[in-house]
């Protein structure tokens, strides 16, 4: 594949069937040889956490620690600077791998040539 895909996921336990209908496209994107890019924002900060499953319950899907996994392994994930910092986050309360950017890296990111953006 050619193209890379960026997924932004702006929603958590709030809304957990689309919190994890974008987990699974990127998944299902990072697995099948694709370039993935997910970024977590707003209430999806929390997922990027040891505690990352808590309210995030849902029937016949892949659980979000399992997804996230999988787009470690081939691609990145970022938290976003400014949603880390409202809720007290730092670095040191993420997953090993992931990194904290601003909306200027997301925003490079998505003007690539070559790049799909979706946002859940």
């Amino acid at each position: 594949m050619s193209r890379s895909l960026v997924v932004k996921v702006t929603c958590g336990s709030d809304d957990a069937e689309r919190c994890n209908q974008g987990f699974t496209v990127a998944a299902a994107a990072a697995a099948s040889g694709a370039s993935v890019s997910l970024w977590l924002t707003g209430e999806a900060v929390w997922l990027a956490g040891p505690r990352r499953e808590e309210g995030l319950a849902l029937p016949h899907a892949t659980p979000v620690s399992d997804l996230l996994s999988v787009v470690l392994t081939a691609g990145t994930v970022t938290v976003c600077s400014q949603c880390a910092v409202r809720r007290g986050l730092t670095q040191d309360d993420f997953v090993p791998g992931i990194r904290i950017a601003g909306a200027g890296v997301f925003a490079e990111e998505i003007l690539f040539p070559d790049v799909q953006a979706i946002v859940y």
